[in-house]
C-alpha cells in the first residue's frame, strides 16, 4: 500500500482566472485564450497547474460579484491563487469608480474569507472619461491591494493597450499574439502568488 504512495506527483496547482471577456478569450479559439497560455507558460516553466477560465464577457465588478460563491462552487476544490481581473467594463459604461470599487471590495473581502489567496490585476480608463474618473478608477486598485495584502499587478493589458497589431478588429482585446504578451508578462506575478 505505502509504496503506491512514494514518488506519487503532487496535484498541479489550481489557478482560477475570475473576471470578464479578457480573462474569457473573447474572440479567440479555446487553446489561444488567456488561460490556455497561461496553464501552458505555466507547465513550460516547470509549475504543474490547471488554469480554470472564470471569465465572463461583458461582465462588471457587481456582476463578477454576485456570481463568485456559484463559481468557487463549480471548482473541485479551492483554488491556490485566484486572478482577480475585472473593471473594465465598468469603465467602457462609465459607471462611477465608487461602485466599482465597493464591489471590488467585498469581492476581496469574501475571497480573504475563505483564505485564498488572490492576485489583484488593474485597468486604466480611457482618456475621455476625464482626469477625475481616471483618478477614481485607477486608484481602486493599489488601495484595494493594500487594503487586502494582496498582489497588484497594475495593468493587465500592459504591453498590448495600444499597439494594433496585437488587438483584435473590435480594437479592444487581445488577439493569441496579444494574450502572448500579456501571459509573458504577468508570468513572474503567477508564479510568486502560487508559491
Amino acid at each position: 500500500m505505502w509504496l503506491g504512495l512514494i514518488g506519487a506527483a503532487p496535484a498541479p496547482k489550481l489557478v482560477w482566472a475570475f473576471g470578464d471577456s479578457l480573462a474569457a478569450g473573447y474572440g479567440l479559439p479555446p487553446d489561444q485564450g488567456f488561460t490556455a497560455q497561461l496553464q501552458a507558460a505555466l507547465r513550460r516553466s516547470g509549475v504543474a497547474a490547471e488554469v480554470r477560465n472564470g471569465g465572463v464577457a461583458g461582465d462588471t465588478v457587481a456582476q463578477g460579484r454576485a456570481r463568485l460563491l456559484w463559481g468557487l462552487r463549480g471548482l473541485a476544490r479551492a483554488p491556490d491563487l485566484v486572478i482577480v481581473e475585472l473593471g473594465a467594463n465598468d469603465m467602457l459604461r462609465g459607471l462611477p469608480p465608487a461602485q466599482a470599487r465597493a464591489n471590488l471590495d467585498r469581492l476581496l473581502a469574501e475571497l480573504r474569507r475563505r483564505n485564498i489567496p488572490v492576485l489583484l490585476t488593474g485597468m486604466r480608463a480611457a482618456p475621455n472619461l476625464g482626469a477625475d474618473y481616471a483618478r477614481d478608477f485607477e486608484g481602486m486598485y493599489p488601495a484595494l491591494a493594500r487594503k487586502y495584502r494582496v498582489p497588484l499587478y497594475p495593468f493587465f493589458l500592459d504591453g498590448v493597450a495600444g499597439n494594433r497589431g496585437l488587438i483584435q478588429r473590435d480594437g479592444l482585446h487581445p488577439n493569441a499574439r496579444g494574450v502572448a504578451v500579456i501571459v509573458s508578462r504577468i508570468m513572474p506575478a503567477v508564479r510568486a502568488g502560487l508559491r
